[in-house]
């Protein structure tokens, strides 16, 4: 779970304005977050199926936001992806 603090961390660093809380970038960053942590999680309980479900929905979240990025605004999505260090 990700804290208050560590939201709007990530908030101040992707949006694109001071009020700016649903765009893409930050649901991507936000997502990208989530997955991590929960990455770490799988790795220690091997068996925890429902938390490997639920991070299938947020990857393929994740993959929709992106494809969304690309196609509309394309600068925009390959700094999201340089800033986040994702490979595409």
């Amino acid at each position: 779970m990700l804290t208050t603090r560590q939201k709007t961390k990530i908030i101040k660093e992707t949006g694109i304005h001071d009020k700016d809380t649903g765009s893409p970038e930050i649901q991507v960053a936000l997502l990208s977050k989530k997955i991590a942590e929960l990455t770490d999680h799988l790795k220690k309980h091997k068996k925890d199926n429902h938390s490997r479900r639920g991070l299938l929905g947020m990857v393929a979240d994740r993959q929709t936001h992106l494809v969304y990025l690309k196609k509309k605004y394309p600068k925009r999505y390959t700094t999201i992806i340089k800033k986040l260090d994702l490979k595409k």
